[in-house]
């Protein structure tokens, strides 16, 4: 029988509620110490789940527990360091998006993590909601796929809980688009090209607040991306994605509210895959709390079964260097074409 599996986390933030609220729920896997350099927000945290080991310093955490893994919910310029200084106790790591400021940093964690033989996944949840799951298994009835469109507009303030993105440079791409791209290549494979334009159209926001991006998938097929916020609707449905894909033999569309449309030689039908959320969940984040519960499963049976994370480390590298490209084509006004090399 397998053993309940030990872990810490680090980072105490606002989003951290969600990781420590699902590893209550989570069946193998418990947290037993946190870790933050607010101590009093460490405090609260453990307070507040019930965990009696808080530290302030993670080496000290990692010296004196007996870990499995790590959970890194920090912010992005961290994630290097701890990510190392975990493998470096022979302790796998589960880290939060966005994974790294560089490819090369995140080169950097997937060799330390390969070296020290742990595992490493990136916390990209989104494609772990059920909406999405449920979209990709139907559209294994509709062919080949040649079309897709991914849309996430809205004009939702997200400013107030995290006030540090109406003044990050790098914005829409960097920290929503990155679950867009990652759940286009989740639905429609890799990507060989892209094309971005990018608007700042908010005039609270530094960085750009609306991007179109163009991919040109590996299959042959297309995908355009589409996301904003500052898109003022007569229906805001944040935080729902909207997912259209086109096949040979059909199309498969993820709509308002939740309802699957099936369309399969010429017959269409209707389901709803609305998210099934924990109990501490709560609107309108929902669907994300839920994929936050799902992908700490999926991480705790790939740990205690031996199987490989469906987001390695190694697999995110592909959807960083779409993101990275992005602000690269949008910059330049030139396509962007990807590295097949990269990772291997």
């Amino acid at each position: 029988m397998h053993h309940t599996l030990r872990g810490g986390l680090i980072g105490c933030g606002d989003f951290a509620n969600n990781h420590l609220n699902g590893w209550r729920d989570v069946d193998g896997a418990e947290i037993v110490a946190v870790c933050d350099l607010d101590g009093e927000r460490a405090q609260t945290a453990g307070e507040r789940f019930g965990i009696e080991k808080v530290y302030t310093d993670a080496e000290a955490m990692l010296e004196t527990q007996s870990l499995d893994f790590v959970d890194v919910v920090t912010q992005v310029p961290s994630h290097r360091p701890l990510v190392e200084l975990v493998a470096g106790y022979g302790v796998s790591v589960i880290c939060q998006k966005p994974f790294a400021p560089t490819l090369d940093d995140a080169r950097a964690m997937v060799v330390a993590c390969k070296r020290a033989g742990v595992q490493l996944m990136v916390h990209e949840n989104f494609r772990w909601q059920r909406p999405v799951r449920a979209l990709k298994e139907a559209a294994e009835k509709i062919g080949d796929l040649f079309f897709g469109r991914i849309v996430f507009r809205n004009n939702h303030d997200i400013f107030t809980n995290q006030p540090y993105l109406a003044t990050d440079e790098r914005f829409i791409i960097y920290d929503l688009g990155i679950h867009l791209l990652d759940m286009g290549r989740f639905l429609m494979g890799d990507v060989n090209r892209l094309f971005c334009h990018t608007q700042s159209v908010n005039p609270r926001v530094t960085g750009e607040d609306t991007a179109t991006i163009l991919l040109d998938m590996e299959s042959g097929g297309s995908c355009v991306v589409e996301a904003c916020y500052f898109s003022h609707l007569e229906q805001d449905v944040f935080p729902q994605t909207l997912i259209h894909l086109e096949g040979t033999k059909g199309s498969a569309t993820l709509g308002v509210d939740y309802d699957l449309v099936l369309v399969v030689d010429g017959e269409a039908s209707h389901q709803s895959v609305a998210p099934e959320p924990p109990v501490w969940a709560s609107e309108p984040g929902v669907a994300i709390q839920e994929g936050v519960l799902t992908i700490q499963q999926h991480w705790t049976d790939c740990l205690r079964e031996g199987g490989e994370p469906e987001t390695t480390g190694v697999d995110n590298l592909r959807t960083l260097e779409l993101v990275f490209g992005a602000y690269e084509a949008a910059a330049s006004g030139m396509v962007f074409k990807t590295d097949r090399a990269l990772g291997t």
